[in-house]
């Protein structure tokens, strides 16, 4: 079933990011000037407040996730991708643990 979600050219099979015409999957494009705030411009955060709205965002991830609308889903997502892309931009060379690894 979820295959067939991934395939279709039909817009509501579509899962919440694919509907929005700024995800396209990896990057995050702002194309629409009067959709309101949607948070403080990740570049602008303090990397202690960086890390703060990482944590809320991955706190409410599971619910937002089973019970949102696609529209609070699809800016999750959106914000979540924002704020992931500004951690990894500042911290390149991101401590890998070992541990977390798996042997190839």
């Amino acid at each position: 079933m979820t295959e067939s979600l991934r395939q279709t050219d039909d817009p509501r099979g579509a899962s919440p990011e694919q509907r929005m015409p700024e995800w396209d999957g990896t990057h995050v494009y702002h194309t629409h000037a009067d959709d309101g705030e949607l948070g403080v411009d990740p570049t602008e955060l303090t990397d202690e407040d960086l890390i703060r709205e990482m944590r809320s965002l991955h706190r409410t991830r599971l619910d937002t996730l089973r019970h949102a609308a696609d529209s609070a889903l699809a800016n999750h997502l959106r914000r979540t991708a924002e704020l992931e892309t500004e951690y990894l931009a500042r911290h390149p060379g991101r401590e890998v643990d070992p541990a977390r690894l798996r042997g190839e």
